[in-house]
């Protein structure tokens, strides 16, 4: 019998897979989970022993059991035969003492590709089997929006509109998606920060008349963000192809546990691995690594989340968040499915601004969970280490986990991989800036003086860049965000 999945603040209105893929998010706000995670282990040896994309078929095939064989084989050709400029999709790289993981192969440059690659191919055969035609939404810190464009544009019956902080992003970033070319995309500037930006997409998926007025001309709201399973469970097969990439290395032997740390705002990328755990991969610490939004830190460290506090508009502005959506999903797991605690904890989140886990709770997620976080000063500092120690440049996001990682103990004979989130040349700016070379001009004269400083070449697809003509220009206040997605629908659909 195929998994079920439900809402993490309620166990009633369960549903297949492929509906939790096309709704996003649940009826009563809450994250889609399953019961069943965990309970079918995969299987180390064989992971070791396959390709990225036959990993990715035996470990979607586990999580999304309802997709048939030959549709997870299909998805999996689609998203990653042709599209990833590395053969290994993600490789993984000895970097000093430690690893370093490439997200950063897709066509956008950054670690969202591996889903977003994915979500369309999985989206679109679900939809197959229903007359639905789907509006996806997206809120973006600067890499989701521009990956998830790039995925879902001209698919047919699938429109998509993405929103991103009004200044708010890299100049590339934001290039990435005003550019975007397609009949079915949409790109809005919205007044605020990135939480801003977020709590309003989450106000119109739970807007029950827009919802009834959409319903009527046969459209429905869909997520692209990490809330949605279908974007959530492609990051798990990375985990495990890394550990295999490890075991391949001669590095560790198949069975030794490892270290992941990860640059993280809303929590989607270090939960994967916390479900890459819990489906039997031998991860010692989890270690989430913050910049100076860094509410997950106090967190992981108090068993407070306090989202009441100072904003910072930072260098590695993809983790400009306070309000982390998945940790919501880590609250129902480490309460063994306690959905009316979670339900509880995100009341007081939404009414008060914070909330406070039970000492108990707080005990558990510690034994998976190490942290720690990086200041600008700190993150510029490791860039510029790191490439004068070691020849390699690292992104903002990449350097804030670098900085934790130096800063968080290791246990003897315990390998520690560092995931890095995004290329240097989508922040090319503050990189050229922090290895001390001239970072005057644009943005891409910026990228040809890091060519020359670091001899690597930037991505073909961020340097086509310069000569790409703005789309999208539209800038409006977050009460604004459900009149243009209505009328996107009538337009894009």
């Amino acid at each position: 019998m195929a998994s079920m999945y439900h809402s993490t603040r309620s166990n009633a209105m369960e549903c297949s897979a492929k509906r939790a893929v096309l709704d996003g998010l649940a009826p009563d706000g809450g994250l889609y989970v399953t019961d069943e995670l965990g309970r079918t282990p995969i299987d180390l040896g064989r992971v070791v022993a396959q390709t990225y994309r036959e990993n990715a078929a035996d470990i979607l095939g586990t999580l999304l059991d309802d997709y048939t064989a030959e549709e997870i084989e299909a998805c999996v050709d689609a998203a990653y035969g042709k599209t990833f400029a590395s053969k290994e999709v993600t490789p993984l790289v000895s970097v000093g003492d430690d690893y370093i993981l490439e997200l950063f192969w897709g066509p956008t440059s950054a670690f969202k590709d591996v889903a977003l690659q994915m979500l369309p191919q999985l989206m679109s055969r679900a939809a197959s089997q229903t007359s639905e035609r789907i509006m996806i939404l997206a809120a973006t810190s600067g890499d989701t929006g521009k990956a998830a464009l790039a995925g879902f544009a001209d698919t047919p019956n699938l429109g998509i509109t993405v929103f991103y902080p009004h200044g708010g992003t890299s100049e590339i970033q934001r290039l990435q998606m005003v550019t975007q070319a397609g009949d079915n995309v949409a790109v809005g500037a919205v007044r605020g920060n990135f939480d801003d930006t977020q709590s309003a997409v989450k106000r119109i998926f739970g807007d029950e008349e827009l919802r009834a007025r959409l319903a009527k001309q046969n459209v429905v709201l869909s997520s692209a963000n990490s809330i949605n399973i279908g974007r959530l469970a492609p990051q798990v097969v990375y985990y495990f192809d890394a550990y295999a990439q490890l075991v391949r290395q001669g590095a560790i032997a198949c069975g030794d546990r490892v270290d992941f740390c990860v640059p993280t705002g809303n929590f989607g990328d270090v939960l994967a691995g916390y479900f890459a755990r819990r489906m039997g991969l031998p991860v010692r610490k989890l270690i989430v690594a913050s910049n100076a939004n860094n509410v997950l830190t106090d967190f992981l460290a108090t068993g407070v989340y306090d989202r009441n506090r100072p904003f910072y508009k930072t260098i590695s502005p993809s983790m400009d968040i306070l309000i982390s959506s998945n940790l919501e999903r880590l609250l129902y797991y480490m309460s063994d499915g306690n959905a009316s605690y979670v339900a509880s904890l995100m009341n007081d989140l939404a009414e008060t601004g914070r909330y406070k886990v039970s000492d108990e709770m707080l005990e558990r997620i510690q034994e998976v969970f190490d942290c720690g976080f990086a200041t600008d000063d700190e993150a510029r500092e490791v860039m510029r280490s790191c490439f004068d120690e070691h020849g390699y440049v690292l992104d903002p996001h990449t350097a804030v986990a670098w900085h934790v990682s130096r800063n968080t103990p290791k246990e003897d004979g315990v390998a520690r991989i560092i995931l890095s989130t995004a290329s240097p040349y989508k922040f090319c700016r503050d990189v050229c800036a922090a290895l001390g070379v001239t970072s005057e001009g644009s943005d891409f004269d910026c990228m040809r003086t890091l060519e020359a400083a670091s001899k690597t070449h930037a991505p073909a697809a961020l340097s086509a860049l310069e000569a790409a003509s703005v789309r999208f220009d539209d800038v409006m206040n977050a009460d604004d965000m459900s009149a243009y997605v209505e009328e996107k629908c009538g337009e894009l659909l």
